[in-house]
């Protein structure tokens, strides 16, 4: 996916803008919203690469197979940061059992890996600008908020889509009938 200079800094005001709205939506609902898988363009959602931290491109495919938990989040976003100690507690919990984690980092990379490192993710972050911002978008995220999450079954099926944080209980609960 090709990147053209000045289409980033749109994408993350229009982000903030809809993520603020959708926070201050959310911030008073005591769940996120968990809702039926969303029409994905599953060719080119699992056909998409995105650079890891290390900036090596890492193809989606590479994770069908096992029960992916796909996360678009942010260092800034506060709903983000509340969630993802409960990802790397399931991620260590059932990573053996076929659970695979990855965090698409709707950020810059150094704030991105600051943060990674700062709290121990134990899952692959990748990262992308504006690639990572259309694959969102190819994975149902309409609204554009975050955080943004999806549940795959081991056939790359999405399975459940969820619109705010989500707290661990709530999400073991969605991904171990899976297993």
């Amino acid at each position: 996916m090709a990147t053209r200079p000045g289409v980033l800094p749109l994408l993350v005001i229009a982000l903030a803008f809809g993520g603020a709205g959708l926070i201050s939506q959310r911030s008073a609902a005591p769940e996120p919203l968990i809702a039926p898988p969303p029409e994905i363009r599953q060719a080119e959602f699992w056909g998409s690469k995105l650079p890891d931290l290390a900036n090596r491109p890492q193809p989606m495919k590479q994770w069908l197979g096992q029960v992916v938990v796909v996360n678009f989040w942010a260092a800034w976003c506060p709903p983000c940061r509340r969630e993802i100690p409960g990802f790397i507690a399931l991620q260590r919990q059932y990573g053996a059992r076929g659970v695979q984690f990855v965090g698409i980092a709707l950020d810059e990379a150094d704030k991105a890996g600051v943060y990674a490192k700062q709290v121990g993710i134990n899952y692959p972050v990748l990262l992308g600008g504006d690639d990572a911002m259309r694959l969102s978008l190819v994975a149902g995220n309409g609204m554009g908020g975050l955080p943004y999450t999806l549940i795959f079954d081991r056939q790359g099926r999405a399975i459940t889509a969820i619109t705010g944080a989500v707290a661990q209980a709530r999400l073991e609960a969605l991904v171990t009938p899976l297993l």
